[in-house]
């Protein structure tokens, strides 16, 4: 994979080893509709596939990250097709919306997200399936589906954002649906750093940079042992995954290769 467009998507290799995925529907400030949510699934079973991507960076067109799930699609068939019955609905929408974000947590490359505007809905709940978070001044964060009539929790923010900024934070932001600016959210833990929009792209290859320059199943490894020991229901159990993990690596070839280039510049310096 080396650059590729979707119905709503393009993806490229912006630099070795890093994939860039732009969410491009700008003037629908990058509504997540059902094209979307197909579209993603293809580059997901397309990047799984691919050892020559070791990490992903996912942005949006135009001012906006995303401002969610496109409820003119809600409008449009309120009555028909998938809004038929509570069955069918659940099938053919809800869960394929659920399935984006069990996606981004299943593919092996760690996702970094450059959030440039407003990340609201389920656009919302994309930065918080993403491995890192940087924003611009400009972004901001809703977990809008209470505004909605809708319960505030959906596609995983009431399992991941507890986790990232705990439980009386969480609940304040889904019980209000209120706007979380960039700044509140870099001071709660919500995002890793805000950068000025004119070098939010280049903040998120950083990142990136120096993550690719690990091995590719040094990356993998990593983002699983994190998403399994999340629930790793004692300390003992967590060691036990991190002692497999930690085998398998030292045997893969890079281990020693890497320790013996520092050994020698240990050497160096010391002479």
């Amino acid at each position: 994979m080396r650059k590729s467009e979707f119905r709503t998507l393009i993806f490229e290799e912006a630099e070795p080893h890093i994939g860039l995925v732009t969410m491009n529907r700008p003037d629908q400030l990058n509504a997540i509709n059902l094209d979307m949510l197909d579209d993603f699934r293809e580059l997901f079973a397309l990047l799984s596939e691919d050892d020559q991507i070791r990490v992903i960076v996912i942005t949006g067109a135009g001012r906006g990250f995303s401002s969610g799930a496109d409820l003119n699609d809600a409008v449009t068939h309120k009555d028909s097709g998938p809004f038929a019955d509570p069955e069918t609905f659940m099938r053919t929408v809800q869960e394929s919306y659920g399935s984006l974000i069990l996606g981004m947590r299943k593919i092996p490359q760690p996702i970094i997200a450059a959030v440039n505007g407003p990340a609201a809905g389920g656009g919302f709940c994309m930065t918080l399936a993403s491995d890192i978070r940087i924003a611009s001044p400009e972004a901001y964060f809703i977990a809008s589906f209470i505004n909605i009539g809708l319960s505030g929790g959906e596609l995983g923010s009431s399992f991941l954002l507890p986790r990232l900024v705990g439980l009386s934070r969480a609940s304040d932001i889904l019980y209000t649906g209120r706007k979380v600016t960039a700044e509140e959210a870099e001071k709660i833990g919500l995002v890793n750093k805000v950068v000025p929009r004119e070098d939010l792209l280049e903040g998120a290859l950083s990142y990136a940079r120096t993550m690719a320059g690990k091995s590719a199943a040094g990356l993998k490894l990593t983002k699983r042992v994190l998403e399994e020991n999340l629930n790793a229901p004692s300390l003992e159990t967590a060691v036990n995954l991190e002692n497999r993990n930690q085998t398998i690596m030292i045997f893969s070839g890079e281990f020693f290769k890497l320790i013996n280039s520092f050994h020698k510049g240990e050497q160096a310096a010391a002479s």
